[in-house]
């Protein structure tokens, strides 16, 4: 008799699952709190000033509100998600995208020096923007052109999803000059702003590199045989969808409406980095960028006004698995704090992090940040949250402010698996792609950056590293 395969359940039964965990820690981790000041718009925990304080049981109820709780606190993601769905259904509609990747997919499969290119180039292009202006939820929309032109190319979903997406997370968390991450938390710890830049810019290269090498070499293995493809059913369905196939074709002619349509893409391109930039648009006003995006290129695209309206209906439609695991997913937040056992963790992971050699009481602080990571995602809440606590703490066992911020900095190189991310989960949904398939391939990855991670805590520790 054969053993059936084992199926993981649907992710949002794991998700599920995870808030009733998190209920259940409620009733065994004891309620406790910090003081807290508000500074810079934002509310920070006072260090030494933790207090246990009444235990909040999470009950029935609360497995059944929080969800709700959850989907209004994600609320800008999951709208986010509806609408550049939805613009992007309709800029598909126009044929417009559908030619231009045609035409470029031609050009890099007759040119070996192209192909080689691509992966490595447009994956620095993100990583700098992950880098230096904190790109996160804005490579979101870029999925949704990746996914079919490495599919045209020869590679697989995830190839397409890990040109924008892991590029941007592999600068995220090296980052140099992110203005959400290391700017606020070394404001927190009293450290000139974008000070020890030098040895940022050494970790922020490698990590990309070890990056691009571990999707340049999938991807080469993809194209030698694309059965080893996680996604190999599913692309050969999304390949058919495309209709592109570039095997003894000619380019596609573009149209007047094209031309039209791709020049108001790029500008609305070049527009949400200026505007990021400049004005440090968020999440809303980049949803009402991709807003605009859709209707004006309907217009331009010669759509009817009711072909224009099915194809973001149902573009928002194909959007709905993922809304709903990224409201389930805010709900273990939700528990926690409700639960007032997010303080409590917290103070634990300091307190356990304070017995040990300062080497090793940096890579516990670089757990630690990690575990924390699974409730929290924002790089500013997270910065908010735990460096007044930790940067006082590392002056006690040993390890400088500058090396507090940097372990707190490296714990964001897990982001990209955690199905509790808005973010995650959303990129996942634009591109169609199981939660499941994704973490099992991206594992491997995630071990060689976590190694990276302790690795590059040492150096840190033994010279000292100040404020230069």
């Amino acid at each position: 008799m054969s053993l059936r395969k084992t199926k993981l359940p649907h992710t949002l039964v794991l998700i599920y699952l995870m808030v009733v965990l998190t209920a259940i820690a409620t009733w065994i981790i004891p309620g406790g709190q910090y003081d807290r000041i508000e500074k810079d718009g934002r509310n920070i925990p006072v260090a030494g000033s933790f207090r246990f304080s009444e235990h909040r049981p999470q009950g029935l109820g609360a497995l059944l509100i929080s969800p709700v709780k959850g989907f209004i606190e994600a609320a800008p993601i999951i709208v986010f998600v509806f609408i550049v769905g939805g613009a992007f259904a309709v800029i598909q509609k126009t044929g417009a995208i559908t030619a231009f990747i045609h035409n470029l997919a031609l050009k890099f499969g007759q040119s070996k020096a192209l192909r080689a290119l691509l992966i490595p180039v447009t994956m620095i292009i993100f990583s700098l923007g992950g880098a230096i202006f904190g790109m996160c939820e804005e490579a979101m929309p870029f999925v949704l052109i990746f996914v079919p032109l490495a599919l045209s190319l020869g590679y697989d979903t995830i190839v397409g999803v890990c040109i924008p997406f892991v590029g941007a997370a592999s600068g995220f968390a090296g980052a140099f000059f992110n203005p959400f991450t290391v700017g606020i938390a070394q404001g927190i710890a009293g450290l000139p702003l974008y000070s020890g830049i030098g040895y940022r810019l050494v970790i922020w290269a490698v990590g990309t590199a070890i990056a691009i090498a571990v999707v340049m070499s999938y991807a080469s293995r993809v194209l030698k045989n694309p059965r080893i493809s996680p996604t190999y059913e599913e692309d050969l369905e999304k390949r058919k969808n495309l209709e592109i196939n570039t095997a003894g074709q000619e380019e596609v002619r573009i149209l007047s409406s094209h031309r039209l349509v791709l020049i108001l893409f790029l500008l609305g391109m070049i527009l949400l980095v200026f505007g990021i930039l400049r004005f440090k648009w968020f999440i809303n006003e980049i949803a009402g960028l991709f807003l605009a995006l859709g209707i004006l290129s309907g217009i331009l695209g010669r759509l009817s006004s009711e072909e224009l309206a099915k194809s973001f209906v149902q573009g928002a439609k194909d959007m709905i698995n993922a809304a709903l695991i990224i409201g389930c997913a805010r709900a273990i937040l939700v528990v926690a704090m409700d639960g007032k056992i997010m303080d409590t963790m917290l103070y634990s992971m300091a307190k356990a992090i304070s017995n040990f050699h300062p080497v090793i009481s940096s890579q516990l602080m670089f757990v630690c940040q990690c575990i924390i990571n699974f409730f929290v995602h924002s790089g500013t809440a997270q910065a908010a949250l735990t460096m007044p606590i930790m940067a006082p703490l590392g002056d006690l066992v040993g390890i400088t402010r500058q090396t507090s911020v940097f372990a707190f900095q490296l714990a964001e190189y897990i982001n990209p698996v955690l199905p509790t991310s808005g973010v995650t989960m959303g990129v996942l949904g634009l591109a169609r792609l199981n939660w499941e398939k994704w973490a099992k391939w991206l594992i491997p990855l995630l071990v060689l950056w976590i190694i990276f991670g302790f690795l590059s805590l040492i150096p840190p520790v033994l010279m000292r590293w100040g404020p230069a």
